[in-house]
This record gives C-alpha cells, structure tokens and sequence, in this order.
C-alpha cells in the first residue's frame, strides 16, 4: 500500500436500542399542532351536512308546491268539465227548469262518463223553483275528480251557472283542492 494515501478508521454506527416486544417504533414526541388537523375535518364535514340538509329542505318545499300546482290543475279541470256539461246542456237541450211550473227533463243526462236524471231526481241532485225562477243542482263524478254544480234560471232569462270542482272525491282528504268557475248569460 501506498504510503501517501490517508488512512480512515471506518467504524459502524452503534446499534440502534431493541425495543420491547409488541412495539414497531419509537414513540413520537407529542406535539401541540395533533387535534387541528382532527377540528378541521368535523367543522368541514359540519359545512358541508349544513349544505345537504338546507338542499334537501329546498327540494323537498318545491316538491310539495309542485305537486299542489298540479292538483290545483285537476280541480279547475273538474270546475271547468262540470260547467262547461251545464252550458252544453242548458243552451243545447234546455232541460234545466225556469221556475216551478216547468215540466223537468226525465231522460238521461250525460256528461264526460258521469250519468244522472234530474226527473226522478238521483242521489245529490235537487231541484228548488218558485214561480219565477228555477235552481239545479247537481254532483257531477268522473274518475278520480268531481264537481258540485248548480244552474239558476231567473224570470228575466239569465242563467247563471257555477261549478265547484275538486281534485279528490274524498272529502276527508287533507290534500281536497277546490276551485270555482261561475259562467252568467
């Protein structure tokens, strides 16, 4: 070997401490910073189950407001079926009574799948006059809506016509619509 060349004490580190059994690593040092990182993940997650459930309250108002506008729609449908069948009747047929001496219409009366007779009256039809004027009234039943109708012929020959209808037939319903439709000529 050359003389010349230095020459260097290789040592190897000294070993590292053997810990007791059960234990992987050396225990870190505690640190103060541990519990932000733990805040920080409930607050976010506190945000964002604020923002779902404000979404969710939002949706489900518009739900129920839309689904009111739509049986608001099969009640005037109902209003408008059961006076538009009067009209039809009234202008075409002129069988509802003009005072209490008219003679009543007996055949049928039919109007959108819904039958009845005004003479023998059926269930939920009546007819009041006096001698110069005359009032019909009428429940008319089609599918799932109805409508309560009445036509009034006065002595000077007006008429007036107004018409009820309902989105349900169940008057129990807690979700019963009404809307009114009243026709004069």
């Amino acid at each position: 070997m050359d003389k010349n060349l230095p020459t260097t004490n290789f040592q190897l580190p000294p070993r590292a401490p053997r810990l007791p059994a059960g234990r992987d690593q050396p225990r870190a040092e505690k640190t103060t910073q541990g519990g932000f990182i733990l805040s920080f993940a409930v607050l976010l997650s506190s945000i964002i189950l604020s923002v779902g459930l404000a979404v969710f309250n939002i949706l489900s108002k518009e739900l129920l407001i839309s689904s009111v506008g739509r049986e608001s729609q099969f009640s005037f449908y109902a209003a408008d079926t059961g006076g538009e069948c009067a009209l039809f009747w009234d202008t075409k047929q002129q069988i509802f009574p003009t005072s209490s001496q008219s003679v009543v219409y007996s055949g049928p009366i039919n109007c959108a799948g819904s039958q009845f007779h005004l003479n023998p009256p059926d269930p939920g039809v009546s007819i009041v006059g006096t001698p110069t004027a005359a009032t019909t009234t009428f429940n008319f039943i089609s599918e799932d809506y109805c409508a309560n109708v009445l036509v009034a012929k006065y002595g000077d020959g007006q008429t007036k016509i107004e018409s009820e209808g309902y989105n349900t037939c169940d008057e129990s319903s807690p979700r019963r619509i009404a809307r009114f439709i009243r026709i004069l000529y």
